[in-house]
């Protein structure tokens, strides 16, 4: 009912009659007539009774009534189906600068934040000292993908211990995020690529592991300050559920923090500019 009062009839296409309405916006019968259903199904449907319902349905109404993506699939759950994948609302589309601002107020730590293919937007500059990271030419976008880069970059596996721990969980994280979005060709490019250079990424793959995004350990080996020891956790941006932002926290061993801050300073830039072995 809040609903239809935010909508005119002179907004759904509708005349607007002229005279006095008892209630502000749509009457139901309207509703039901725009959305192409009975009207007794509708006044069922906003009582919240056991009738059947189809997503092409629920879609007709929440485009009558103008729901925002967050109250589309909210109106489906109230419906009791699975919600379709989130989508960027127009008006939320321009957070870059606040993200930029995230992560690089993250520093002396790494910070990265990622899209639905794991291909990396943005990263602050803790994570191109620490992780390797870097625009990459031979990619049409200049853009590192993060999944492609896992098992085919060799300055990132040379750095990593904890690599072979931790394959298998980024697969399975990878999996999961592709079946929300089983027809996306976006998945379909990564995965042909990484299978295509990787077989260890294809023998994973093909154990069908499903996880979800979290936390994962790592053990980097840096050749200017030794072993690092970073906690990545991962978290989504609810307005932007086409980024992930990734930031990882130093953990007591191996005195990271301290390390980590050194090679932030001016004095640990300018060694990382010159090349060192490993």
């Amino acid at each position: 009912m809040s609903r239809r009062a935010r909508v005119s009839p002179e907004e759904a296409g509708l005349p607007g009659g002229g005279g006095r309405r008892r209630t502000p916006g749509l009457r139901r019968e309207e509703v039901a007539v725009l959305a192409g259903v009975g009207a007794s199904w509708y006044q069922w449907l906003e009582q919240g009774r056991e009738i059947s319902v189809s997503p092409s349905v629920l879609d007709a109404v929440a485009r009558v009534l103008r729901l925002s993506d967050a109250e589309r699939r909210h109106l489906y759950l109230l419906a009791g189906m699975n919600p379709p994948a989130p989508e960027v609302a127009p008006e939320k589309r321009d957070m870059c600068d606040g993200l930029r601002r995230l992560i690089d107020t993250w520093m002396p730590y790494p910070a990265h934040i990622m899209d639905l293919y794991y291909n990396c937007v943005m990263y602050n500059d803790a994570a191109a000292i620490v992780l390797g990271m870097r625009s990459d030419p031979t990619r049409a976008d200049h853009t590192q993908n993060c999944l492609v880069d896992f098992f085919c970059d060799p300055l990132y596996r040379s750095r990593s211990h904890s690599w072979e721990r931790n394959a298998r969980t980024v697969v399975a994280q990878f999996r999961a995020a592709c079946a929300a979005r089983p027809d996306d060709e976006g998945f379909q490019e990564v995965l042909a690529e990484v299978s295509e250079r990787s077989p260890e990424f294809v023998r994973l793959w093909a154990e069908r592991d499903i996880e979800d995004q979290g936390q994962i350990r790592k053990e980097l080996e840096h050749p200017l300050v030794g072993l690092l020891v970073v906690e990545s956790t991962a978290m989504k941006v609810p307005a932007r559920p086409d980024l992930m932002v990734v930031l990882h926290t130093p953990l007591e061993e191996a005195n990271t923090a301290a390390k980590l801050e050194w090679l932030a300073s001016p004095e640990g830039r300018r060694g990382a500019m010159y090349p060192v072995a490993g």
